[in-house]
């Protein structure tokens, strides 16, 4: 069974940071454009930010400036520094791995990320 799992959530003040994580095996992680999609209550899940096996990325245009998403091939660990954190920011983060040749995708189980004061 694939697995991912996300750690950095958390509560924030506005213009605040926050850095999320997401990992994942080698097998998955290697083949696998990674990405970041948020939702807030009541809301469809939205896309946020992608980054593929070579490092192209991708961005939604409220976060860009403001969020940048990495990988790390070698610990096999995406990432998602936030800053300038909005009270909008404010969700469910979810991170996702699309096998880039399949098209399969897998989910993690979310993180929650608040930015209130």
């Amino acid at each position: 069974q694939v697995k991912l799992v996300e750690s950095g959530g958390g509560l924030v003040q506005p213009g605040g940071s926050l850095r999320l994580s997401c990992a994942a095996s080698r097998s998955v992680f290697s083949t696998s454009s990674m990405g970041w999609y948020r939702q807030r209550p009541g809301e469809r899940r939205e896309f946020v930010a992608t980054i593929t096996t070579r490092g192209v990325s991708n961005y939604r245009d409220s976060v860009k400036g403001r969020f940048t998403i990495s990988r790390d091939n070698n610990e096999n660990t995406m990432y998602l520094q936030m800053n300038s954190l909005r009270p909008e920011d404010t969700a469910v983060y979810f991170c996702n791995a699309e096998n880039e040749i399949l098209r399969t995708d897998y989910w993690g189980q979310g993180t929650q990320v608040t930015v209130s004061s």
